[in-house]
């Protein structure tokens, strides 16, 4: 299983379009996760697409009407959509995988990035619907830009590293990305749902000319 995710930075290498859209294909995601994104990223080898609204609901002035926060990707059925503590900006949809149901928590961890107050806040709410999620006993995978990096001091806070380190722990998730350098797109999926597994990491947009993020997608190996 494939699972990738991208901020692609709303869109502002709008000229670049069908690069995009390519990189997306490239990445031969199961599961892509979009940040930041637009309804014109839609990669045709995708047959489901779930979406947070419209941002041109909340700030018509300044997003343009294409514009959205998360997108999710997938081939895989979705069985059940979940409440998430911000629809705009937060994204859960469970799905029917080879390897069981997966909810995918697709999400901005600070809009205005990690040094706002609303960081603070917002972090600790998504928190709580990692912990209700893993609570009902639900395999998760949170993915998106978390705006922290884990194994430099390319861009992070303690707050947020610490906070996220320590949620994961109690519920049981592991972060896939945790040791990918100047890398603040993150996939982290519960331990029950990986088990065992080994995991490959592999990357994209390295010099970032199609957005100012790269993007990242782990490979779950099943057991031989």
């Amino acid at each position: 299983m494939r699972i990738a995710t991208w901020n692609v930075e709303r869109l502002k290498h709008r000229r670049s379009l069908c690069d995009i859209l390519f990189a997306c294909e490239q990445a031969r995601a199961d599961i892509l996760i979009l940040t930041e994104t637009d309804e014109q990223v839609r990669p045709s080898s995708f047959r489901y697409c779930f979406q947070t609204p419209k941002l041109m609901e909340i700030a018509p002035g300044y997003y343009k009407p294409t514009e959205n926060r998360v997108s999710i990707l997938t081939n895989y059925k979705c069985v059940n959509e979940h409440i998430t503590y911000d629809k705009y900006t937060a994204l859960c949809v469970e799905l029917e995988t080879e390897l069981g149901y997966l909810c995918v928590y697709g999400t901005i961890m600070g809009i205005e990035g990690n040094r706002r107050p609303s960081f603070k806040a917002d972090l600790q709410k998504q928190i709580e619907d990692f912990a209700r999620l893993t609570d009902a006993g639900k395999n998760l995978c949170i993915a998106g830009d978390y705006n922290i990096s884990f194994s430099d001091n390319y861009y992070f806070t303690n707050f947020g590293r610490n906070t996220l380190t320590q949620s994961f722990s109690e519920n049981h998730i592991r972060l896939l990305t945790q040791d990918a350098p100047e890398c603040i797109d993150h996939i982290a999926v519960s331990d029950k749902f990986v088990n065992s597994m080994s995991v490959s990491l592999e990357e994209w947009n390295i010099e970032k000319n199609l957005s100012d993020h790269k993007g990242i997608v782990a490979t779950i190996h099943p057991q031989k």
